[in-house]
C-alpha cells in the first residue's frame, strides 16, 4: 500500500510556459506551498486549507447542515446544501469530492457545493467518504453507495424529489459518480437524473495522449496522479477494472443525462472527450464543455480564475436544459 508522501513536496516544479498568466501564477502558488514533510493528516488539512483560500466568498444558502449516517466502515458524514425553501420538493445532486481518492473533505469543497446549490436550485448532499492509502478500492466506492442509497431511501423525508436525484463529483469523485452510475443502471436502481463529471478520472491506465502531452507544468503532474492511482488502487486490483476505470465499461446506454467538464491543460482531458464521445454514441443524452485555457482542479478556484463561477453556470444551464427537454438520444458534444 502507498504512504509515501504527495510527489508534489519536490522543491523543483516545472511551470508550463504556455498557461494564461491568471492560470499559472495559480500553479506557482500552490507549488510554493508543498505539503508538509512526512505527515498525511497535515497534508490533508494544508490541501483543504489551500482550496479553500482559492475559491470566491462562499454564498449564503437556506440550509446548510451535517447529518451521520451508518457506512459501510463505520459513520459516515455528509453535508447538506438546501438552496431555498419552497412548497414542493427539491432535486439533488449526491456530490464527490475530488482530491485523488487520497485528499480531500467536506470542507475543502464546502464552496463549491453551495455554488453549485445556489446555481441549480438543487439540494446537495456532499459525501465526506474514506480515503486511501488508508482505505483503497472498494471503500470509498462503497461510502458513495450507501449515502447514494440512503439519500434515495430518505428523500421524502428530505424534501427531496426521489425521481430527481443525480450523482456528481470533480475528478477522483468523477470517478466515483461516474461508476455509481453504472452500478445503479447494472442494478436496476436506483433511478437517477442525471450526472454531472467535472474533469473525471476513467481510465487509470493513464495511457491517452493527454497524459504525456500534459505531464509536467500543468498543476497535476503524471508523477502525481500516477501515486494516487497507487494510492486507490492498493493490492490486487486492475486499472482495468471497469470500476475503477469507467471507460473501460463494455456498454454505456441507459446512463442518465451527462454533463461534463474538461479542461484543455489537464493530462485527463483526452478521457474525459473519449467517455463524452462514447455515451453520444450510445445514445446518452451528454453536454460536454471544455475550458480550453484551465489545469485541472479549476473549478474550486473561482476566487482566482473567473473562468471556474462560468463552469458552475454551464452545469446550472445544462441541468436545465435536460429538465426542460426531456432528451432521451444522443445530444452533441
Amino acid at each position: 500500500m502507498a504512504t509515501s508522501l504527495h510527489p508534489s513536496s519536490s522543491p523543483a516544479t516545472f511551470v508550463a510556459p504556455d498557461l494564461p498568466e491568471a492560470v499559472a501564477r495559480v500553479v506557482r502558488l500552490l507549488a510554493d506551498s508543498p505539503p508538509p514533510a512526512g505527515d498525511l493528516t497535515a497534508s490533508r488539512r494544508h490541501f483543504s486549507a489551500l482550496r479553500r483560500s482559492l475559491g470566491p466568498e462562499p454564498p449564503d444558502l437556506a440550509s446548510v447542515r451535517d447529518e451521520e449516517i451508518r457506512g459501510p466502515g463505520g459513520p459516515l458524514r455528509l453535508r447538506l446544501y438546501r438552496p431555498s425553501f419552497t412548497w414542493k420538493p427539491q432535486p439533488a445532486l449526491l456530490y464527490l469530492h475530488g482530491g485523488g481518492w487520497t485528499f480531500g473533505d467536506l470542507e475543502s469543497h464546502d464552496t463549491l457545493c453551495r455554488q453549485i446549490a445556489r446555481a441549480t436550485g438543487h439540494t446537495i448532499v456532499a459525501v465526506d467518504y474514506r480515503l486511501a492509502p488508508e482505505h483503497p478500492f472498494p471503500g470509498p466506492l462503497e461510502d458513495a453507495w450507501a449515502a447514494l442509497s440512503w439519500l434515495v431511501e430518505n428523500a421524502r423525508l428530505l424534501a427531496i424529489d426521489p425521481l430527481a436525484i443525480g450523482v456528481a463529483g470533480d475528478s477522483a469523485g468523477g470517478n466515483l459518480a461516474a461508476v455509481l452510475a453504472l452500478k445503479a443502471r447494472d442494478a436496476g436502481g436506483p433511478h437517477l437524473k442525471c450526472q454531472v463529471l467535472i474533469y473525471p478520472c476513467l481510465d487509470l491506465v493513464a495511457y491517452h495522449p493527454s497524459h504525456r502531452l500534459r505531464e509536467d507544468g500543468y498543476l497535476l503532474t503524471r508523477a502525481q496522479y500516477l501515486w494516487y492511482v497507487g494510492n486507490y488502487l492498493g493490492q490486487g486490483t486492475s486499472a482495468l477494472d471497469w470500476r475503477v476505470s469507467p471507460l473501460r465499461a463494455q456498454d454505456l446506454s441507459g446512463l442518465p443525462p451527462t454533463v461534463l467538464v474538461t479542461a484543455g491543460f489537464d493530462p485527463l482531458l483526452d478521457e474525459g472527450r473519449a467517455f463524452a464521445g462514447r455515451l453520444a454514441e450510445s445514445g446518452v443524452p451528454v453536454l460536454h464543455s471544455c475550458h480550453r485555457d484551465m489545469v485541472h482542479g479549476f473549478i474550486t478556484m473561482g476566487g482566482a480564475l473567473a473562468a471556474a463561477n462560468q463552469a458552475i453556470a454551464e452545469i446550472a444551464r445544462g441541468l436545465a436544459s435536460f429538465d426542460i427537454y426531456g432528451l432521451t438520444d444522443g445530444a452533441g458534444i
